[in-house]
């Protein structure tokens, strides 16, 4: 593949280097290719050296087709923790043993179904595709959840970023003064995506459900109070602070000040408007749901029109070892209204070419019921479903058996054209710009390749 055989250019985490999805990207990418890129840094936007990199990289990718030179490409992860059953979601088997009592119903895709509990998405499913052979190695929660969030299994002796914080830092390189976070997780739990190797500056900004303020954004005190309190910072605390630093390290700027004067910007945003999602007519907020996911979703859709570039939204209650179809036709009841009104709202507001849906989960369920009535977890062939942003409408990739051996010394011999969590990976990152195959320097010096995975073309639009 093309950005296979590229040599991957080495960057270290403190680094600058070009991303491609900021928040004024539509702004850069307009004026470098329309414009020239001289009349871009005679405004000062960024220096010369940057600029002609990024200009290469535009210029590249506009000529792949790879992107739309006025609009960035965002990212809407559905999160569904807990392991979704893929038989009870988007690949039914009805009438079979492993079917359980989940019946299945047509979509408007012409020959793909859907199971009974997701009516909704089934009327949109001709923007979207599936891939219903997801493989992986991990079948406990934690590690599974760190394997599909960032694409390699755990390493006790590295911790890796999230792919939000991948596509944070590509656009943070380039426009650091932004007025909302790029990567933004909404009910995230205990996982919300981290920064790993790169800091803590690209972990998630985290957010509760939209209908409450948002944490840390107002001031306790007056305007007049609070700016005495950000004089006394600027003016004798970080003079002191830098003074006390390696004389070898950059003494004009530190990690406390440029995030001081990045909450300021938030602070201060009239984008503060996009998390809340009050103003809304009440019509859209019934046809989310109006539950605390269908309000996280459309939330999500906001950021993004916004300015954020990846926005992740999680919904539990899918680990159904226990009365399984209760479980899973309960946590679709939130689903369902949200995914289909996600992927109708993006489309009808012309967003969704640029912008990508991926929605699924750390695994799938057994397809043995067990004697609980529940399924226990299954990593080998379950389902994520996609839509939008370079991805291809109306595409199955893979199939799992509807009578399957469960030979449990050959657990994938009933998943036809499987499909590895490090594949969806590099798949994601290339509709979004961002070279997989790309190197990033590690904290103990090492070179190491964003993706190991490779580009499933069949997905490509």
């Amino acid at each position: 593949m093309e950005s296979l055989t590229q040599r991957p250019r080495m960057i270290s985490s403190n680094d600058s280097a070009p991303g491609l999805c900021s928040e004024d990207a539509h702004l850069h990418r307009r004026t470098l290719l329309g414009a020239g890129v001289g009349g871009v840094a005679a405004r000062g936007l960024i220096g010369s050296a940057m600029m002609s990199q990024i200009a290469r990289r535009l210029v590249a990718e506009e000529a792949a087709g790879k992107t739309d030179p006025a609009k960035p490409k965002n990212i809407i992860m559905l999160w569904l923790e807990g392991g979704p059953s893929q038989l009870e979601t988007f690949d039914p088997h009805p009438g079979k043993r492993i079917g359980g009592s989940t019946q299945a119903i047509p979509t408007s895709l012409r020959g793909v179904q859907l199971a009974d509990t997701l009516p909704q998405t089934a009327e949109q499913m001709h923007l979207a595709s599936l891939v219903r052979s997801v493989t992986s190695k991990e079948g406990d929660h934690a590690r599974a959840i760190y394997n599909v969030k960032t694409g390699w299994r755990l390493d006790p002796t590295l911790r890796h970023p999230a792919l939000g914080s991948i596509i944070s830092k590509q656009e943070m390189d380039v426009v650091a003064e932004r007025e909302i976070p790029p990567y933004i997780s909404i009910l995230p739990g205990l996982h919300a995506g981290k920064g790993g190797y790169l800091g803590a500056t690209y972990d998630a900004f985290r957010m509760g459900d939209p209908k409450d303020p948002v944490p840390d954004v107002r001031s306790p005190v007056g305007d007049e109070r609070l700016q005495r309190r950000l004089d006394d910072l600027y003016n004798i605390v970080e003079p002191q602070f830098r003074s006390r630093r390696l004389q070898s390290l950059d003494s004009d700027r530190t990690l406390h000040l440029e995030t001081t004067r990045s909450a300021r910007r938030m602070m201060n945003s009239k984008r503060l408007s996009a998390f809340d999602v009050s103003d809304e007519p009440k019509s859209e907020l019934a046809a989310f749901g109006d539950t605390p996911f269908g309000r996280g979703v459309l939330a999500a859709s906001r950021l993004v029109d916004a300015g954020a570039r990846c926005v992740e939204v999680t919904l539990g209650g899918w680990d159904s070892h226990v009365t399984n179809d209760t479980l899973q036709r309960s946590a679709c009841e939130s689903l369902d209204p949200a995914l289909a009104s996600l992927l109708r709202r993006l489309k009808e507001r012309d967003m969704l070419d640029n912008t990508l849906v991926v929605c699924g989960g750390e695994f799938g369920r057994t397809p043995q019921i067990n004697a609980a009535e529940g399924r226990d977890h299954w990593p080998h062939g379950f389902s994520v479903l996609m839509a939008g942003g370079g991805i291809a409408a109306g595409r199955v990739i893979g199939e799992t058996a509807a009578d399957p051996k469960l030979d449990p010394a050959k657990p994938l011999s009933d998943v036809s054209d499987p499909v590895r969590i490090e594949d969806l990976h590099a798949t994601i990152l290339r509709v979004l710009g961002v070279d997989y195959a790309e190197e990033l320097m590690t904290p103990i010096g090492r070179p190491l390749r964003i993706s190991e995975g490779e580009v499933i073309d069949k997905l490509l639009a």
